[in-house]
């Protein structure tokens, strides 16, 4: 199984540096010099394994090099395409964090058991992130992920608890 930690949208400078937008929590872990990162590219089979030579951040994009390829010519190629890391690379998380793939598609009840429906999405818009729940007749609910809201997170169940919070629903 494969996770998105990014996406390469351009190439920067001559010297085989892309820019990503991070999709990941652990950038600093994630783009680490000495990391393997996998490429997906549209129409190829097998990704293609690459080591992070270098990272850095430039106007709110990761600046990535990759061991190898030191020219715009190796990467302009790789323009659209899906840095992932492999299951086994997920590193273990503190009680109470949970990866995203594990929250969404999760079933989210009511304390009074009532279903709301089905985590859909995460939004990260600051303090905390927002769970989109779609429920019957596809009417959604926004749900911030905050200990007074959420009170229960089962996902071997693909189970939630929340407690609304008034104008919530």
């Amino acid at each position: 199984m494969w996770f998105n930690v990014g996406k390469i949208v351009n190439t920067h400078g001559l010297n085989g540096e892309v820019r990503v937008i991070s999709i990941t929590d652990f950038k600093e872990e994630r783009f680490k010099k000495g990391n393997t990162l996998y490429l997906f590219l549209n129409g190829q089979s097998q990704p293609m394994e690459l080591v992070v030579k270098s990272h850095r951040i430039h106007k709110n994009f990761d600046l990535l090099t990759f061991e190898g390829f030191n020219n715009i010519n190796d990467v302009e190629k790789w323009k659209e395409g899906i840095l992932k890391v492999s299951e086994e690379q997920l590193g273990e998380l503190e009680e109470g964090e949970f990866y995203f793939h594990e929250i969404v598609g999760c079933q989210v009840f009511t304390i009074d058991n009532t279903l709301l429906g089905v985590v859909k999405e995460i939004l990260t818009p600051g303090a905390n992130d927002v769970w989109v729940v779609k429920g019957e007749k596809g009417k959604e609910f926004l749900i911030p992920y905050i200990k007074p809201v959420v009170k229960q997170i089962n996902v071997q169940e693909k189970r939630i608890i929340i407690e609304p919070m008034e104008g919530l629903l």
